[in-house]
């Protein structure tokens, strides 16, 4: 039985073949333009035989009535349509299938990588700390000023990056953040407001579990149920070397990827 999920996916990507099959004219494929052309860019006869598949089957494709598509098929309309690795991607994921051109790398984890390092990138040409946020708040990119303020999160010898497993469970965090208490109750009602359509999801709740078993103050602070907006202000912090450093933070949301936080301390 044929989902409703599924049904709309097949008619956007029919509506995407056909619309770029418009696009493309016969000479940039080969073909003579020929006399009295009335469709736009190509005929369906035109790409189905570039293609290797019929006519028939393309017009099904275009209509939103092929629900199963090959990897190959899907290969050769992309080929054939001239799609951009991101029109690629995104043709093969329209059909929940694997490109195969991406080896053992589906097109989301792709996109994912791309945009941690565009955020990586980012981030580096500040010159205050400066570092990402990813929806469970794990660090997933930082500035060299970040990993020298924050040694024992962001460092060289740090071994969990998750900002909350900080905060609750490395002693340092508790002599570093002036003001412990009260900014680690805001920590958590931030977080719950952060995750609010995510609080059931599993990863989310194996977190909450987790910290809720190994912290009595995570514990006492979530059962509170406070929820707060992440705001900025002044964050202090007492560094070994450094002494009291006081900074202004500014968090921003990543446009196309909103799970995503970018922290500026200036």
């Amino acid at each position: 039985m044929t989902t409703p999920s599924a049904a709309a996916s097949a008619t956007l990507l029919g509506e995407f073949v056909r619309n770029h099959r418009e696009r493309i004219t016969p000479q940039s494929v080969g073909l003579p333009p020929g006399f009295r052309r009335r469709a736009k860019g190509l005929r369906r006869e035109e790409l189905a035989a570039l293609c290797g598949i019929s006519p028939t089957w393309l017009t099904w494709i275009e209509q939103g009535r092929a629900l199963s598509l090959s990897a190959g098929t899907l290969a050769a309309l992309a080929k054939s349509l001239s799609l951009n690795p991101a029109e690629r991607a995104y043709l093969f994921d329209l059909a929940a299938v694997r490109d195969p051109a991406s080896g053992d790398v589906t097109p989301g984890e792709a996109a994912a990588a791309a945009l941690r390092a565009s955020l990586a990138e980012a981030v580096a040409r500040f010159r205050s700390p400066a570092y990402v946020l990813d929806a469970e708040w794990n660090a997933v990119a930082w500035n060299k000023p970040a990993a020298a303020l924050f040694e024992r999160w962001l460092g060289k010898q740090a071994t969990e990056r998750n900002l909350l497993n900080y905060m609750f469970l490395d002693p340092d965090a508790r002599t570093f953040i002036a003001d412990w208490p009260e900014r680690a109750r805001r920590l958590v009602a931030e977080f719950r407001a952060d995750r609010r359509a995510g609080l059931q999801e599993k990863a989310t709740r194996t977190q909450v579990a987790t910290l809720r078993r190994a912290s009595p103050d995570f514990d006492r602070f979530w059962s509170g149920q406070d929820v707060l907006a992440r705001e900025g202000g002044e964050r202090v912090f007492l560094h070994p070397v450094q002494g009291r450093v006081a900074f202004r933070q500014l968090t921003l949301q990543v446009a196309n990827s909103p799970e995503h936080k970018v922290v500026l301390l200036t």
